[in-house]
């Protein structure tokens, strides 16, 4: 499976996964906050959807997504390593990135900065951590990943770089 290799593929590639991304963790949260899963947390997650997308876009492609590589490749080889064990430690460094950055943003939306700030983001990085984990592992990044290469299937197939090659931090 390959990976976005220009400039324009990495930006697609991540608009795709912040947008979905963003919208789960607007409704997971607002569902939290709100005591449950309700119409009312559709209504609530139009006020913070964009700004928590800015966020996620901004700090998923100029930090979390160019870190997180030179942290999965500290583990695997994307050489040597079967693409399912790279993609799964490109996956969880991202996770680990993204989750506490992402907690603290929405601590700041749905609790705003207050004596309470430090106890209420712990709880949303516990709390956000496993749903992060599991959706991204099991979900978002592999429907991500057949919608993209179903979208630049023939400039794929152009490159013979294996996965996240063009970026292997040495």
């Amino acid at each position: 499976m390959l990976m976005p290799t220009t400039n324009f593929q990495k930006l697609v590639y991540t608009l795709m996964t912040v947008t979905i991304t963003v919208h789960l963790f607007v409704f997971y949260n607002l569902a939290i906050e709100m005591g449950g899963m309700s119409n009312l947390v559709f209504a609530a997650s139009r006020k913070v959807i964009a700004i928590e997308f800015v966020f996620a876009f901004l700090l998923q492609f100029f930090i979390a997504g160019p870190l997180s590589l030179k942290i999965a490749f500290s583990i695997v080889n994307p050489r040597e390593d079967k693409p399912y064990v790279v993609t799964t430690a490109s996956i969880c460094s991202t996770v680990i990135l993204m989750c506490p950055m992402m907690s603290f943003v929405a601590t700041i939306l749905y609790n705003g900065i207050t004596w309470e700030f430090l106890a209420q983001w712990m709880q949303k990085m516990v709390f956000n951590f496993p749903f992060a984990f599991f959706s991204q592992l099991f979900f978002i990044q592999p429907f991500v990943r057949y919608a993209f290469g179903a979208i630049f299937k023939k400039q794929l197939q152009k490159s013979t770089l294996p996965i996240h090659c063009e970026s292997r931090a040495e």
